[in-house]
């Protein structure tokens, strides 16, 4: 039986990386990784030879065809995405339900946690985030109002990612409709890397302090929107 090691990647300090997810990319017969040149830079600080696949969601049938038949064959694969834990707002959640359906019997799937910006941030919030509502990336354009709303709606706080072109947006559109004043933001940059930053206030504070210096927007962001009622 082959196994498929799910395997979390450091989010941007290369020594978040655990003992045990080092031994495993050592030992598989392939990666499969999101972007391979991403990969790479972690797989060449570490000296890990083993050979990569990628797989994103561009990938079609017989990309995942290839690697059904290499666990079949009996290979083991270690799944990574760009950075964090693979399944989490990126292709590797699909691929993993394609191969429990496909190969039912025939596969073990083990995860080696590590890396999250998802936790990184919720851990440095404070209180008030021992449960909460996860939404990854808003939607781009339909269901993007709908989205908005739930977040204002929802009994426990949320949070989601957002990327470095879109987050002003976010936060203005936000901001409209919090016309009560009711919601608290924290705002985590970077995470784990050179220039980590967190912000914490009201939307129209936060966005006053990340727009005063054009490279507070570099990098990817992680929000905590919490009812302050």
């Amino acid at each position: 039986m082959a196994n498929l090691y799910v395997v979390a990647t450091p989010i941007g300090n290369l020594e978040d990386l655990s003992f045990r997810a080092l031994r495993i990319l050592k030992e598989v017969d392939f990666i499969l990784c999101e972007d391979t040149r991403v990969t790479k830079k972690l797989l060449d600080h570490y000296q890990i030879k083993t050979p990569t696949i990628s797989y994103h969601q561009h990938s079609d049938n017989l990309k995942v065809d290839r690697i059904i038949s290499l666990l079949r064959a009996g290979k083991n694969l270690a799944l990574v995405s760009d950075a964090g834990t693979p399944g989490l707002s990126d292709p590797g959640g699909k691929l993993i339900s394609i191969l429990r359906h496909e190969l039912k019997g025939e596969l073990e799937i083990f995860s080696l946690p590590g890396a999250s910006a998802l936790l990184g941030a919720v851990a440095v919030s404070g209180v008030g985030f021992d449960r909460f509502l996860f939404l990854g990336f808003p939607p781009h354009k339909k269901g993007r109002q709908t989205f908005l709303k739930e977040i204002l709606n929802s009994s426990y706080p949320v949070v989601v990612y957002e990327s470095k072109h879109r987050i002003v947006k976010f936060l203005q559109e936000l901001l409209i409709l919090d016309s009560k004043e009711e919601l608290e933001i924290s705002l985590v940059r970077e995470i784990t890397k050179l220039h980590e930053t967190f912000y914490q206030g009201r939307i129209e504070e936060i966005l006053k302090k990340i727009l005063s210096d054009p490279n507070n927007l570099k990098g990817e962001f992680v929000v905590l929107i919490r009812q302050n009622k």
